[in-house]
């Protein structure tokens, strides 16, 4: 117990026992000391039991407290809940003026934020932009189902998968049908998501405007590359044997524009796309493929091995996906010294879906690298690059292709031990294989 609170206790019984020694000292002078000491003991019991009722008044009806100016144990209670109420009534005021901060700075935001109840998925709460980009309007739209008022957006299915819904990348405005919004939610506790839109509209018409751009530009490109490509071939070393080094090195640098400019028009299709037919794969011809297009790229440097184990085929654009494919393979031959080996393999995953994994004995990537891979012209060393004839479009080709399939790629490497490409494709594109249909011809091919 701290030494002023001692003190208070001690000083409340010594007025006690002051008390009961005078009503024992009167009693003995009127002769009555058991009626007296009664009475003064009645006395003290009333005197505590008024100041108990006044405290649990006070605590009920959250009055303000008043400090104590005696000196005893009651004072010194009514002095601890004075600073008790005071320094909650600090807290409560520094409360309010973090939420007034907080709340003033989401109101701000150029995006617009909406809280959201996550058991009744009603709206608890939504800034100014949320009024100008989703309509919503205060108070008439705060307890409303959150997915009833922002119609015509498809938020029911998305709100029921939770922490697991993916960000909605371009949908169109409630309040303005040309305006496009991003909508991204966020789970931040067990009761309330965090629902936010932003506008993408410049973004996108920005993004629209790059797309055109290098696809006119590679179109335009397309036929000076194929004048000076025509030209080259027309020039015979053996008339000009000392020029025979500056034409071949020409013809490379040629052949690699117009490479370059293929995969950039590539490219812009698959942007300008949504979706890519849907036909049935056979995969088994098309892992075969897959393997002759190695060995001839590799021409005997490796080792060659190629695994059906899924034993079904794919849903999907077999020209979109053979290149993807295609990109994955030559890649792996690409950066994998001479004498290493690269593996193909298809198999099924857990859940039902379909692998097809490159895996090389190749250099490696940095992990720092990784997450940047599929970004266009993404370089991890260029002078191996330049030394590989690579574009730097291969990658971002790849991942358009399997986004317009609804699939995935990972990518795994170890510095120095080799890297595993893997494109993953959900179980509603996996298809039940024909009768007839084998594995891809030999399993592994070795270099000679």
């Amino acid at each position: 117990m701290p030494p002023h609170l001692r003190a208070a206790w001690r000083r409340t019984l010594t007025v006690l026992v002051l008390v009961l020694a005078a009503a024992t000292v009167t009693g003995l002078v009127i002769g009555q000391v058991g009626a007296v000491l009664a009475l003064a003991a009645l006395g003290v019991l009333v005197w505590h039991y008024w100041r108990l009722r006044r405290v649990l008044l006070g605590l009920t009806v959250r009055q303000r407290w008043e400090p104590g100016r005696g000196h005893g144990a009651w004072n010194e209670l009514d002095r601890l809940l004075h600073r008790s109420q005071t320094e909650m009534r600090a807290r409560k005021r520094r409360l309010l003026d973090m939420l007034r901060a907080y709340r003033a700075a989401a109101a701000a935001l150029p995006d617009a934020v909406v809280v959201v109840d996550r058991n009744t998925q009603r709206i608890l709460w939504f800034n100014k932009a949320a009024t100008d980009l989703l309509g919503l309007v205060h108070p008439r739209d705060l307890n409303a189902p959150v997915s009833e008022r922002l119609q015509p957006l498809p938020l029911a299915r998305w709100l029921a998968a939770g922490r697991n819904a993916e960000p909605i990348l371009d949908a169109p405005a409630p309040a303005d049908e040309r305006l496009r919004l991003n909508l991204r939610l966020i789970p931040y506790s067990e009761d309330y998501w965090l629902l936010v839109a932003r506008d993408v509209s410049k973004l996108l018409r920005l993004e629209q405007v790059r797309r055109d751009f290098v696809a006119n530009v590679s179109h335009e490109l397309r036929t000076p590359l194929t004048v000076v490509h025509g030209y080259l071939d027309m020039l015979e070393p053996a008339d000009f044997p000392e020029w025979e080094p500056m034409l071949a090195e020409m013809r490379r640098q040629s052949q690699r524009m117009t490479q370059l400019v293929e995969d950039l028009l590539t490219l812009s299709r698959l942007e300008s796309r949504d979706s890519l037919p849907e036909d049935p794969i056979a995969m088994a011809p098309l892992l075969a493929t897959l393997r002759r297009e190695a060995e001839a790229f590799s021409q005997g440097r490796h080792r060659i091995e190629v695994h059906d184990e899924a034993g079904c085929d794919l849903l999907g654009s077999s020209k979109e996906l053979h290149s993807a494919f295609s990109n994955l393979v030559i890649n792996a031959v690409r950066y994998t010294p001479a004498g290493g080996t690269v593996e193909v393999r298809l198999a099924r995953e857990a859940g039902g879906g379909v692998v097809l994994a490159v895996r090389d004995t190749g250099y490696g990537i940095p992990e720092s690298h990784i997450p940047r891979l599929t970004e266009r012209f993404y370089r991890v060393s260029s002078s191996r690059s330049r030394e590989s004839g690579g574009t730097g479009l291969g990658l971002s080709i790849v991942k358009h292709v399997l986004g317009l399939h609804q699939a995935r790629l990972s990518i795994e490497s170890t510095v120095g031990q080799g890297s595993v490409f893997a494109a993953h494709f959900g179980p509603e594109r996996a298809l039940p294989r024909h009768e007839g249909e084998g594995a891809a011809t030999p399993a592994a091919a070795d270099a000679p």
